[in-house]
């Protein structure tokens, strides 16, 4: 397997986990209010894993990116200043980095992490 996309899938499963804890923490925070959508967590660094499973992941994502332009779009919301938040749009952005470098290793290199 590409050592590049190894790297990566370790990065995007660490950056998925903080993103689960800054969901978590925004979800308390504003209980009344719908909680940030769900992304799944990649088991492992694997190529089987990635094959089956990242089209969900990236389809995840954006309904992820989509509610937090959401949130930022909305005028005069408590949410988007707090601190929760700042660290769920954060979490957000590297994941979004993450699987779009992601997505070129798979384009550009297909054949270097082909089965």
């Amino acid at each position: 397997m590409n050592p590049r996309l190894v790297n990566l899938l370790a990065s995007f499963i660490r950056g998925s986990s903080d993103y689960a804890l800054a969901r978590l923490e925004f979800s308390m925070r504003f209980a009344g209010d719908p909680a940030p959508p769900l992304l799944d967590r990649l088991p492992d660094a694997s190529e089987a894993t990635l094959r089956s499973r990242w089209d969900v992941i990236e389809l995840q994502l954006s309904e992820i990116l989509a509610y937090v332009k959401q949130v930022e779009s909305a005028s005069g919301t408590e949410e988007r200043s707090d601190p929760a938040f700042r660290w769920l749009r954060r979490t957000v952005r590297e994941l979004d980095q993450y699987a779009r470098a992601l997505r070129w290793v798979l384009t550009v290199h297909g054949e270097d992490a082909a089965p």
